[in-house]
């Protein structure tokens, strides 16, 4: 199992609506709208890194208002 936070920025005023949008896709286990830099943050899991690949690119940031995202797999060190 691969988790991951993605960061994400939006469009202006549109936090809330895209972590709504985001935390019903499957493998999603987080999604929160947050101040700072970023302006939503997303905790997503998947059975392998092609598959969390997938979910980012093909999912989340096909969500309207998403202007860019960064993904940050978890490592156990």
């Amino acid at each position: 199992m691969v988790q991951a936070y993605i960061l994400i920025q939006t469009e202006v005023g549109k936090a809330a609506a895209v972590a709504q949008e985001i935390a019903g896709i499957p493998g999603v286990t987080q999604a929160e709208d947050v101040t700072g830099p970023y302006d939503v943050i997303v905790r997503a899991e998947a059975n392998n890194v092609d598959e969390l690949g997938k979910l980012v690119v093909a999912q989340i940031q096909a969500v309207q208002g998403i202007t860019r995202t960064l993904t940050c797999p978890i490592v156990h060190i």
